[in-house]
């Protein structure tokens, strides 16, 4: 292992001390050190192919001009390449934070980026959804209670298969959620999310901890409850197949119900701070994407309404 580390380019190494800053001081997620090393990498290994050197002073306008160019012939879409350019930037911010003499990062313009166009459900369109599982089945009764508390909390896929039983208090009801960057937040349920999760409890025979789990398959009494935890990827082809089965013209997804809970508390007169909150957005500017389909509704009724009295 030290004969790699000593074959490393000085980006390289630097590279690995930064992800290793964003685990242990921030928090990040797995999926954003991931995602912040395969940035980086990319431009690494394309540094060497063009015959650059790859230490931290050879990283400059020019070097980045090229890259940006390489990055766009690649056929990756603006998006994709702001976040090559957010890592970039956000290693280099390290880098001079740590008295490295490197290229300034706000040096580096972002792509311009179409504004994100937030798909929710209407209200009809959302009750379709959630009285699409059949309730002749537990798995039925899990699913309805999965959907009733996606609504009712707004949670990103990988909050909800976290919950455990003994974290959910049905009575307040209400629990608390680690969620991205490690920002703890309290949820609350619905009444309505609470009765059908109760429902769907009460159904079940078992111990296991996880509140969402799968019912199919060989199962022991002794199967660990991790193995019994629906995963990421089973609730969202669930979800897929209700909108399938509601007929919706919206290809909604677990984010898209997320969405729509953040739009009907907006529409409904929240503040968007709170809203903020709720969502466990670390900004105000991620929230304020909703407020685009907000200023729009109000748009609309203010066009079909305004000046109709015949005055």
């Amino acid at each position: 292992m030290a004969d790699v580390a000593l074959n490393q380019s000085e980006i390289a190494r630097k590279s690995e001390d930064f992800l290793e800053y964003l685990q242990v001081e921030k928090g990040a997620s797995p999926l954003t050190l991931r995602n912040y090393r395969h940035y980086i990498n990319r431009l690494i290994l394309w540094m060497g192919k063009e015959g650059i050197r790859e230490n931290l002073k050879d990283i400059n306008q020019d070097v980045i001009r090229s890259y940006r160019v390489f990055l766009a012939n690649l056929g990756l879409g603006r998006r994709t390449q702001s976040y090559h350019v957010i890592a970039l930037r956000s290693f280099l911010k390290w880098l001079i934070k740590n008295d490295y003499q490197v290229m300034a990062p706000d040096k580096i313009d972002l792509p311009k980026v179409a504004d994100r166009q937030v798909k929710f459900l209407s209200g009809e369109e959302m009750d379709r959804l959630l009285n699409s599982p059949s309730l002749s089945t537990i798995q039925g009764k899990r699913d309805k209670a999965m959907l009733e508390v996606l609504f009712s909390t707004g949670l990103r896929v990988s909050e909800l298969v976290s919950l455990d039983r003994d974290k959910v208090d049905l009575d307040r009801r209400e629990f608390g959620i680690i969620g991205k960057g490690g920002r703890a937040r309290v949820v609350f349920l619905s009444t309505r999310a609470a009765d059908w999760l109760i429902k769907y409890l009460n159904e079940r025979k078992d111990h296991f901890k996880p509140i969402f789990i799968r019912h199919k398959g060989h199962i022991e009494p002794t199967t660990p409850d991790e193995k019994m935890r629906l995963t990421v990827r089973s609730v969202q082809r669930a979800v897929k197949k209700y909108v399938r089965k509601a007929k919706l013209t919206v290809d909604a997804s677990v984010h898209t119900i997320r969405h729509s809970y953040a739009t009907d508390l907006l529409n409904a007169g929240a503040d968007i701070r709170s809203v903020q909150e709720m969502l466990g957005h670390k900004n105000i500017s991620t929230t304020q994407i909703y407020t685009h389909v907000t200023n729009k509704q109000l748009r609309d009724i203010h066009a079909a309404f305004h000046g109709k009295g015949g005055n």
